[in-house]
């Protein structure tokens, strides 16, 4: 039976196939030269964020632990911020593992994930390894971000289910297929192949506290790597396999959400961009906490948001990852501490009985009101009593960073990254030098091995 004829028999499944192929086609042409300028910058900024938020993770006590275990050969890739090279595939993975390990990577709200650390570390090993233009990067780059974001806002997951790992796999696979220099229909094919690589992850492992979460996006970056060298052997096929792994074993997916307005509407330029090393659901409540945090110290609050973020309510945290994932535990660092940066979970930190006991009286609760916004908004209202009975409110309808309020700049994330970074550290400079000459370059394997670092560098934050 042939794929058409069965696909008549699978709605959806040919449906997939046609717009993956029109998909398929928009990576394997598109010219960097011929976007926008302001779109160049954002990816710019992302890759900077990218960068820096790596190499913050590298330094953790745990990811140098996992380098020394790993076994890992000497090669051409960089390992960020880890102060030496390996190969492609190991660099993919350790990197984007580090990405993730601080919950400080950038996301997009209308993907409902975060795109560019599903594909960006495998991107930039493959484009270390064959020293690739900058135009090609870049372009490698943002078919990345595309490609993953648009799978994101075109699968709806089943409740329960972690967005780390599945739909994400498709840009890692855009990406380094249109830096392979493939044609139309091996992208189409690199793309549609990841879509069948999808991780079941349940949500539950983050509220855990279980790294397993970090190696989804360790996993999806490998993935898209073999999808893309599947592909370039030859041995790929586009068979609309989105329509069953995401539409029907993991949720449901509407094909097109990957094509509309493809190539007009950018999905880079609408991400966020993080202040708070926590989940992008508890940061509205942290920004709406340190506006409070000015009439002292509460004696109770109450948190009124959305249905996606109302299961973060957890006081019983164990370790980083969980609580990362609490709002009770960023909400109360926040009020009595002014920020939820990386220092904020220090083990003495996470043992605090202040930070318990204030936790423990901050109430989480869902708003349909609050629900009815989203996606175009994540919005929160905090109130907060105090000892003298006064009662203060602050709503705020999207964290400080969404493209949508309060966007970062680039020195807000410079100053940010400088401020957690090892002292020794000479990434930075690496880094913010690539965001800026990135299409210029000629060959980009030395920028690139330059953002390992000079060396191996005092950790910045403590482990879990």
């Amino acid at each position: 039976m042939t794929v058409e004829r069965r696909a008549e028999r699978r709605p959806g499944v040919e449906h997939a196939r046609a717009v993956t192929e029109r998909l398929g086609h928009w990576v394997s042409t598109l010219d960097i030269h011929t976007v926008d300028d302001a779109v160049l910058q954002r990816l710019g900024l992302v890759l900077l964020d990218v960068v820096g938020v790596t190499a913050l993770g590298a330094a953790l006590d745990e990811h140098r632990a996992l380098r020394a275990v790993w076994d890992l050969p000497s090669g051409p890739a960089p390992l960020i911020g880890a102060g030496r090279t390996t190969t492609v595939d190991a660099a993919a993975w350790l990197n984007a593992t580090a990405l993730v390990a601080l919950e400080l990577d950038e996301g997009n709200k209308y993907a409902k994930g975060h795109p560019a650390a599903h594909g960006f570390p495998a991107v930039l090993a493959l484009a270390a390894q064959r020293d690739s233009s900058g135009a090609d990067t870049a372009a490698a780059l943002l078919a990345a971000y595309e490609v993953a974001a648009r799978f994101g806002r075109a699968t709806r997951l089943t409740t329960g289910t972690h967005p780390h790992g599945n739909w994400g796999v498709t840009g890692a696979a855009a990406g380094c297929a249109r830096l392979l220099g493939l044609g139309p229909r091996e992208c189409a094919a690199a793309i549609d192949t990841a879509a069948g690589m999808p991780i079941a992850g349940h949500f539950d492992s983050a509220l855990d506290g279980n790294v397993v979460r970090d190696a989804w996006i360790g996993a999806s970056n490998t993935s898209g790597l073999a999808a893309a060298r599947m592909a370039a052997a030859g041995i790929a096929r586009n068979t609309g396999t989105a329509a069953l792994s995401l539409g029907t074993l993991l949720g449901r997916f509407d094909a097109d959400e990957l094509t509309t307005d493809l190539g007009s509407t950018w999905q880079i330029t609408r991400g966020y961009l993080k202040r708070h090393a926590s989940c992008s659901f508890t940061h509205p409540a942290a920004d709406a906490m340190l506006h409070l945090r000015e009439h002292g110290e509460p004696t109770d609050i109450r948190v009124e948001i959305h249905a996606l973020g109302a299961a973060l309510a957890g006081t019983d945290w164990d370790n980083r990852l969980s609580a990362m994932f609490s709002i009770p535990f960023v909400v109360a660092v926040a009020a009595l501490t002014g920020e939820v940066g990386p220092s904020a979970y220090t083990p003495k930190r996470l043992a605090d009985e202040r930070v318990r006991s204030l936790a423990r009286r901050v109430r989480v609760v869902s708003s349909d009101e609050l629900t009815a916004r989203l996606p175009d908004e994540r919005a929160v209202r905090v109130t907060a009593r105090y000892p003298d009975g006064a009662v203060r409110t602050v709503e705020l309808p999207n964290p400080v960073g969404d493209a949508d309020h309060h966007p970062l700049t680039e020195s807000d994330v410079v100053t940010l990254l400088a401020a957690w970074l090892p002292k020794r550290s000479t990434v930075l400079g690496h880094a913010v030098r690539l965001s800026h000459d990135l299409p210029a370059l000629s060959h980009t394997g030395e920028a690139l091995r330059a953002l390992a670092g000079d060396e191996e560098v005092p950790e910045c934050v403590p482990s879990r």
